[in-house]
């Protein structure tokens, strides 16, 4: 099953091409893909699915356009176009870091050092994290973290790792660590955001800004939460980050309803039009994937969460993807980008794209996507 969804994948992927032309797809509406100039948080899940397609299919059609891409990012990195957010990690950890992964390319490796020290000037000393959001010094954006910065990490694991500096390092470790006290709760669910005060560094409190209240649990946060977590630990080794992983993982597998694919957030009343996030599922398989790497065989929670995974897998194949639809432009149906703002609701999000895809190598190829070497 794994085999035809990834082909499946790659054919769709490579008609892309074509149809987006320099474009980089984000969210799509009524089953096509808006398509920006490379301005937008979402643009690396492009650059990562065309690595991920030439990995598979050794198509130099799909190095060759995943190239361009890298291209882009080194004009968008140039030209500071739209990067004052901490979504650095997402657009370079999946172009240009990737193809230093593949191919070894310097100025590649290069772009993704610059990148890394662009997500690093993010950095606030007197607060001891990293801003989420807008202009350092903003009235209400200033003291904000967000959870989808776990995945914004491994740039600066990564740069770590390369250079021998442990700046990046310790404020990825800091982040990590202010992210698993503040942003998850005692039941091992999760809040979207938490503001602190910019000036002290003193907690204010937790919030959501996609989720459905301040107190819900956004599913897509908790999958963040628990593939951020996992890919912490593979590059501290501390125990905490694994633990933490693994309880998110479970409240997110207890609260799945009888398909696996959860709806927008836990906590939204339930009806026939409740938006799902299958996006949300594929993020989680890629968490799951990662914390069983870490287990030993006889972990009591192995078999567990391996169920799980086949479970969630074999439900977005058959009923969430788009292969029985030659014409589709997405490979995953029923993603919901935010709902609370009327935004992309039941379409496709090319992150859900990139991480179901990710997901299914991981399975098939034992790929381990490009967050890390």
């Amino acid at each position: 099953m794994w085999k035809l969804a990834i082909e499946d994948a790659v054919k769709k992927t490579r008609k892309n091409i074509e149809h987006f032309g320099e474009l980089f797809p984000h969210v799509s509406v009524n089953g096509k893909y808006e398509l920006n100039n490379n301005d937008d948080w979402t643009d690396g899940f492009w650059s990562g699915l065309l690595w991920l397609c030439y990995e598979y299919s050794k198509d130099p059609v799909f190095k060759e356009k995943a190239i361009q891409t890298v291209d882009s990012f080194q004009n968008r990195l140039n030209k500071n176009i739209v990067l004052n957010h901490h979504d650095i990690g997402f657009l370079y950890s999946l172009s240009s870091k990737a193809q230093w992964m593949i191919e070894k390319n310097e100025s590649a490796r290069e772009l993704t050092l610059q990148a890394a020290e662009k997500l690093l000037s993010r950095w606030r000393e007197k607060g001891q994290y990293l801003q989420a959001w807008g202009l350092k010094n903003d009235e209400i954006e200033g003291g904000r973290i967000i959870i989808d910065c776990l995945l914004n990490l491994p740039i600066l694991y990564w740069a770590s790792e390369q250079t021998g500096d442990p700046k990046y390092l310790d404020v990825a470790e800091a982040q990590a660590e202010k992210s698993r006290r503040y942003l998850v709760r005692g039941d091992d669910s999760s809040y979207h955001t938490f503001f602190f005060n910019q000036g002290t560094g003193e907690p204010i409190g937790g919030a959501t800004h996609q989720g459905y209240t301040n107190g819900s649990t956004w599913t897509r946060g908790q999958a963040w939460g628990i593939y951020g977590f996992a890919l912490s630990y593979h590059s501290t080794k501390k125990l905490a980050y694994l633990e933490t992983a693994k309880r998110m993982a479970k409240y997110f597998i207890e609260h799945l309803p009888e398909d696996y694919v959860p709806y927008w957030d836990f906590c939204a009343p339930i009806n026939e039009n409740t938006p799902r996030d299958s996006s949300a599922a594929s993020i989680a398989v890629c968490g799951l994937l990662e914390i069983i790497r870490h287990l030993k065989e006889d972990d009591p929670d192995r078999a567990y969460f391996e169920v799980a995974i086949q479970s969630m897998m074999k439900s977005l194949v058959e009923k969430y993807s788009t292969i029985n639809e030659a014409d589709a432009e997405g490979l995953l149906k029923h993603g919901s980008y935010h709902v609370r703002g009327n935004l992309a609701i039941d379409d496709y999000m090319i992150w859900g794209d990139y991480f179901y895809l990710e997901a299914l190598m991981r399975l098939e190829k034992k790929h381990k996507g490009y967050w890390y070497e």
